[in-house]
């Protein structure tokens, strides 16, 4: 076993300082990160713990009517908070959807943003073909057990999908990513937050080396009135999302004004679907409209032996996600 150095850290400056040793990680909740050293896929030689950074861990409002979500602060308080349940039901859902209670109690928000792929192939360092944990080793997925894989934004490097919900909701809501490192603060539009795999499926987010996430901000809420999330798999609780649909619309009458749609589950990043929000708007939510707006969503998909049936499933619950929302299902 490799040695460890650890250190707690009480103030963002003191993380980041503290995290400039090569092979240090920051470490709140430790549900993710814990799970990839057990399988000896992640290798910290530093531990920053950055659970007593208390300016981390509140729900704060902007002064346009946003609100700031620390990055400390847990799932499952964030999901039952009072200004996110009434505000922004949409992420109070996702929340609800992810894992369990007992890991929602742990999991922290900035940590739900950085977990990594739950690909068989990625968390079984038996397998050498992986090109997320190995680079240049190939993806063994791609003629593999790919029923959990992307459709979407995939490569022949990997096509491995983000696991998590709240980020899913987070990309409909257009949140910003706050984060602070070696060359001061910067604001990250979520939509450019997770990468595609593309050729360096190893790295997952825009983050740079030494960044510490330190708040969500989300925008002012436009869509409290009509939002829906919708999670598509195995079982009923602590399994991940076959496809997940978040939902957010304004509507104007029996019309839509505004359309947001972003699904998990189908590829390396939370995926706007950009298309099928064009096309809601400016009419009624009938049912050639949904139809013909899912099928947009996934004009580009590609499904691989045994998980073509996610490209009629992301179509079957968009049109749930979208008319649920709209008060139409």
């Amino acid at each position: 076993m490799d040695a460890i150095s650890y250190e707690r850290a009480t103030d963002v400056s003191a993380a980041i300082k503290a995290a400039q040793q090569p092979g240090a990680a920051f470490i709140g909740g430790g549900t993710n990160l814990l799970d990839l050293m057990k399988g000896g896929v992640a290798r910290p030689l530093k531990l920053v713990d950055i659970t007593h950074i208390n300016s981390l861990g509140s729900v704060t409002p902007l002064p346009d009517g946003g609100l700031r979500i620390g990055a400390l602060v847990r799932n499952s308080d964030a999901a039952n908070h009072a200004w996110i349940r009434g505000r922004y039901p949409l992420l109070s859902q996702a929340f609800l959807a992810g894992a369990s209670a007992q890991l929602r109690n742990m999991a922290t928000v900035g940590g739900n943003l950085m977990q990594r792929t739950r690909c068989y192939y990625f968390y079984d360092t038996g397998f050498s073909q992986c090109n997320k944990r190995a680079p240049g080793s190939g993806c063994a997925a791609l003629e593999g057990n790919n029923r959990i894989h992307a459709i979407l934004g995939a490569s022949e490097q990997c096509i491995a999908t983000n696991p998590s919900d709240m980020s899913v909701a987070l990309a409909a809501l257009d949140a910003v990513v706050r984060v602070n490192g070696p060359q001061g603060e910067r604001a990250i539009p979520f939509a450019e937050f997770h990468r595609l795999p593309g050729d360096h499926p190893e790295v997952d987010t825009t983050l740079k080396s030494g960044e510490l996430i330190t708040s969500v901000d989300l925008p002012p809420p436009l869509f409290a009135d009509h939002s829906h999330y919708l999670k598509v798999r195995d079982r009923a609780s602590y399994a991940f999302a076959l496809v997940s649909v978040a939902a957010a619309l304004q509507m104007d009458g029996d019309t839509v004004k505004t359309a947001r749609v972003a699904l998990g589950g189908v590829a390396h990043k939370p995926w706007r679907a950009t298309a099928t929000e064009q096309m809601l708007v400016g009419n009624p939510l009938s049912h050639d409209t949904l139809q013909r707006a899912a099928a947009l969503a996934v004009r580009d998909a590609k499904g691989y032996r045994e998980n073509r049936f996610k490209i009629e499933l992301a179509q079957r619950a968009i049109v749930r996600a979208v008319s649920t929302a709209g008060g139409v299902a």
